[in-house]
This record gives structure tokens, C-alpha cells and sequence, in this order.
């Protein structure tokens, strides 16, 4: 069955040792190339079919499970395995869990370094509901097909269900799915459980109140300045505002910006426009002995002018909010060159099922 030296279309046997961020399991071949297969468990033996070799690594298809791990379960979702969606349904919801916690704190060493050293990675906090929790999905139409992208390609998997989205979301993506063909356009579709929020906001509701519970928690005592940059419609703001005497949130999206702008109190005040030019003014405002600062930038993460522009300010406690660990590592390991300690990361099962991680990192000077 196993060849010596891969090429697309051989078997191999490999032990799983480890499943990469991104829901890849890691396994090793025979002429020392590191292979990346999907759909796997740890310690897992699996027969595994080569689907493409690069110099020093090679990418697989998952054939069989030889040795299945005892955190294998059936995949709740008929379209799992093809639809891009969910990586992890094959897996206890537990086990999700500590693969997640071990890849953040794994990215964090591997990305940051030297500068950060060792990072204090709490517990992850777990979704309430691992199921049925999405509040949105973008849905794609095509030939009057309704779905979602198959797993690595642009090939439509046609569905009219979601087993990660709420049951309003389901609603309407059946309606749309067995709607006459004729009636629908080529092009994407936004589902959502609550039409009226047209702006960013959290997808999962319960795990995102778990994470203003938290981030309030970070927030410390009462008095100084809060200062949140990426503030949408002043999410974190309007949950805060009566600990600070001065608020100040940053957002590009007017919409958004409107929306926290209605029901604003005294002590509220919304800034429209780039961060990396509108933080500076606003750490200048509010002074920096006693402001908190609050960072939840999109995946890409911070730019040089918005890290540079906390360190110069010297606010006394950044409070990140991350979705992405890669970036989350690269920014904090500026931050900390630039006179911040990193007190804690804390991992936020935003996503059960699927490969992403949000955490929140508190710094102090």
C-alpha cells in the first residue's frame, strides 16, 4: 500500500501527531516530508491518500481510519467533510476545546518568539451551545444553487440546512434554498437572525456575552478613561461606560457609528474614520495615567501606526480582543517590546465546529 516516495495518488499509513491551527493533522513520511491531512484526531493511524507534494511537505486526503481516536464521533452535518464550513465536527466538542487552547498557546511560542516568552494562557472558555448558535451565515447562489464553498476550492456544495446556525438562520435559508430557481441571482447572500444589524457584530450571542462578561472583568476599576478602538456600534462601550468618566470609541462604518451614537450618554463620544489616524487624537484627549484601552481589529491585525501609537501614549491597560492567533502573537510581541506585560491570553470558543479561535489578552505597563 505505502510507497517510499510520494507523489499524488499513493497511500500511505501515518500516525497523526499533531493537528495544526487551521484543522490539519500533521503526520511525518517516509522520505521525511511533512504531510497535511484534514478530518483527523490526534494519535490517530490513518491511510491516507496523496493529493499534491511540494519541496518539503505534501498535502493528503483522508482515505480511512486505521486506529480511530477515542475523541471520534459521527459529524452531526450531512455536508461535513465537503462543504468548507466545519472542521472539527469529527471531534467531542471537549477535545475542540484543548486542541484549541494547545494551538493558541503553540502560535504564540512559535510566532512570538523570543519576545514574548512564556505567555499565560488561561483555560478556554467554552460556547454555551456548540450547535445551532450562528446568528448569520453568507450563503452563495449560483446556476440557482444556494451554498456554501467546498473544503479548499470554489466548488458550490448545495445545502438547505446549517447545523452551526440558529434555527432563524435555518428558516431562512430554507426558504431561500427551495425558492423557484428562476427568482434567484448569482452573487451571495447575508442570512441573518436579526435584520436590523446591518454593522459587525458578534456571531455567536451566548459566547460573546461570556465575552463582555470577561472583558469587563479585564476592565479593572472604576474611574479613568476607556478608549475603544474598532468599536463598531460601541458594543464594549455602552456595557462600560458607567466605570469610566471619558469614552471614546473609533469606526469606520458609518452605519455603525450612528447606531452608538443614538442613546449616547454624557460621557460617550464616537469618532468616524481610520484608527491608525483618529487613536493618537483620542489617547491625547483622554491622557494616559489611568485610560484603558480596547483593541479589536479585524483579522489582519494591528498596523505599525496603531501599536506605535499605544506604546507613545503609554496608556496604563490594553485590553486585546483577537480573531486571530497569528496576528494576536505579532502584536503582542510589539507591544511588549514597546513596554507592555502580558498578564494573560484567555482562548474564546467563539466558532464550536469550526477551526477559528478568538482570545482576549489583558497588558499593563
Amino acid at each position: 500500500m505505502s510507497t517510499i516516495v510520494p507523489t499524488p495518488g499513493t497511500r500511505h499509513r501515518v500516525r497523526i501527531t499533531d493537528v495544526a491551527f487551521g484543522g490539519d493533522g500533521i503526520a511525518r513520511l517516509e522520505d521525511g516530508r511533512v504531510l497535511f491531512t484534514p478530518f483527523v484526531a490526534l494519535g490517530e493511524e490513518v491511510e491516507v491518500e496523496i493529493a499534491s507534494v511540494k519541496k518539503n511537505f505534501a498535502l493528503g486526503r483522508l482515505v480511512s481510519v486505521l486506529t480511530a481516536s477515542a475523541d471520534r464521533v459521527e459529524p452531526r452535518c450531512r455536508y461535513f467533510g465537503d462543504c468548507g464550513g466545519c472542521r472539527y465536527q469529527h471531534l467531542r466538542y471537549e477535545a475542540q476545546l484543548t486542541l484549541k487552547e494547545t494551538q493558541l498557546a503553540a502560535t504564540l511560542r512559535r510566532i512570538g518568539q523570543a519576545e514574548l516568552g512564556e505567555v499565560p494562557v488561561k483555560p478556554i472558555i467554552a460556547s454555551p451551545q456548540p450547535f445551532e448558535y450562528r446568528n448569520r451565515i453568507t450563503v452563495h447562489l449560483k446556476d440557482g444553487a444556494v451554498g456554501f464553498h467546498a473544503a479548499g476550492g470554489h466548488r458550490l456544495v448545495e445545502i438547505n440546512r446549517c447545523e452551526i446556525a440558529a434555527p432563524a438562520v435555518n428558516a431562512l435559508l430554507f426558504e431561500l434554498a427551495t425558492t423557484r430557481r428562476r427568482r434567484r441571482e448569482d452573487g451571495h447572500r447575508t442570512l441573518r437572525a436579526d435584520r436590523t444589524h446591518r454593522f459587525f457584530h458578534q456571531a455567536n450571542d451566548t459566547a460573546a456575552a461570556l465575552m463582555l462578561e470577561h472583558v469587563s472583568m479585564l476592565a479593572g476599576a472604576a474611574g479613568g478613561a476607556l478608549v475603544d478602538a474598532y468599536c463598531g456600534a460601541g458594543w464594549f462601550i455602552k456595557a462600560l461606560r458607567a466605570r469610566f468618566t471619558q469614552c471614546i470609541g473609533i469606526e469606520w462604518d458609518t452605519y455603525a457609528i450612528e447606531h452608538a451614537r443614538n442613546g449616547a450618554e454624557a460621557n460617550e463620544r464616537y469618532l468616524e474614520g481610520d484608527v491608525a489616524l483618529l487613536l493618537p487624537q483620542a489617547l491625547a484627549a483622554t491622557g494616559s495615567a489611568e485610560t484603558t484601552v480596547i483593541l479589536d481589529p479585524p483579522a489582519e491585525g494591528l498596523a505599525h501606526a496603531v501599536t506605535d501609537a499605544v506604546v507613545d501614549a503609554r496608556p496604563s491597560r490594553v485590553i486585546y480582543v483577537s480573531c486571530h492567533p497569528a496576528t494576536l502573537a505579532r502584536d503582542l510581541a510589539r507591544l511588549k517590546t514597546g513596554g507592555y506585560r502580558i498578564d494573560s491570553v484567555t482562548p474564546i470558543d467563539m466558532f464550536p465546529q469550526t477551526a477559528e479561535i478568538e482570545a482576549v489578552a489583558l497588558l499593563t505597563r
